[in-house]
């Protein structure tokens, strides 16, 4: 699990780095985190090492909501003012989060399928 560990706060790092050298619009945190998903489809084996402190991670996600939750209550009358906006805002960017979603799985399977018929003929 340590190793795991440092590599996704090494690839954090590296996303940090990058988003103040290049004045990235993309917070540091995503970038690394991209650079990881691009190591992790080239590089098979590093997911064994990610998966465990990835497991551990997962259970404890729903703490993150709990800061969303206090701002909600914190900011109810701004809500309430501006809730046409937020609405809009919401479902558009649901909508467009589904989209995107269908789309990567969608384009993925057909690349990771056509992988697997290389990889078994290469080994045939």
């Amino acid at each position: 699990m340590i190793v795991g560990l440092t590599l996704l706060l090494v690839f954090q790092i590296i996303g940090n780095v990058l988003e103040l050298m290049f004045h990235l619009p993309v917070p540091g945190a995503v970038v690394g985190m991209f650079l990881l998903l691009l190591c992790l489809i080239s590089i098979d084996s590093l997911a064994e090492y990610v998966r465990p402190i990835a497991l551990v991670l997962i259970s404890y996600l729903a703490v993150l909501f709990v800061p969303a939750g206090v701002g909600i209550v914190l900011h109810v009358e701004r809500i309430k003012t501006e809730w046409l906006a937020i609405t809009a805002s919401l479902v558009t960017s649901t909508a467009l989060a589904i989209i995107t979603s269908s789309l990567v799985i969608k384009y993925s399977t057909i690349w990771l399928n056509k992988r697997k018929a290389q990889k078994e003929l290469t080994h045939d």
